[in-house]
């Protein structure tokens, strides 16, 4: 089987739309009818509105990721997503939450920030993909067992698309990466 991979020059927003464009694609190709993006201000996500043929689920950040109790979508965003058939979900970060708590507090690193570093030897939107499609297994919002798309970004905007199997947070490492459709080449 030969699978071509995307390399993007660089990291970062300008490759969204080319992201969102390869990863819907391959999930047509493969007949996977879930896909996984994050998005905090909307902009990744309203690149999927109208989209019917697929289940796509919305990631966002964690209420309190940057304010105590701020949720940082706001709520206008979130309805046009949804009313456009998307899912959203705002849920503690996989990779995050006590092991983050416990780093703030004592310094050091912890299991969870191990993986994570670890995810980005690929790069940031790696890490991203693999945690947000493991959050979405999480909530229920995709089936477990069958292989889907999900996206990840460095910063805003998304640079790197996967099909994976995502496990549930308490089967994580039988989380499998299957194929690499985008990622940026220098992260």
């Amino acid at each position: 089987m030969t699978i071509m991979t995307t390399y993007w020059q660089q990291k970062g927003k300008s490759n969204t739309e080319a992201t969102v464009k390869l990863a819907l694609k391959r999930a047509r190709e493969l007949g996977l009818k879930d896909v996984v993006i994050p998005s905090v201000s909307g902009y990744t996500a309203n690149l999927c509105l109208g989209i019917n043929d697929l289940n796509i689920v919305c990631v966002t950040h964690q209420a309190g990721f940057k304010k105590p109790g701020e949720i940082e979508m706001d709520t206008a965003t979130r309805r046009r997503l949804e009313d456009g058939g998307i899912k959203v979900l705002t849920t503690t970060h996989l990779l995050a939450g006590l092991d983050r708590a416990l780093r703030f507090s004592f310094q050091g690193i912890y299991p969870a920030e191990i993986i994570a570093n670890t995810l980005r030897l690929f790069g940031q939107g790696t890490k991203v993909a693999v945690e947000v499609a493991c959050m979405a297994l999480d909530a229920g919002l995709i089936p477990a067992g069958v292989d889907i798309v999900s996206l990840g970004g460095s910063s805003e905007g998304v640079d790197t698309a996967l099909v994976l199997r995502p496990a549930h947070s308490q089967d994580f490492f039988a989380t499998k990466i299957k194929e690499i459709i985008c990622k940026p080449r220098e992260f």
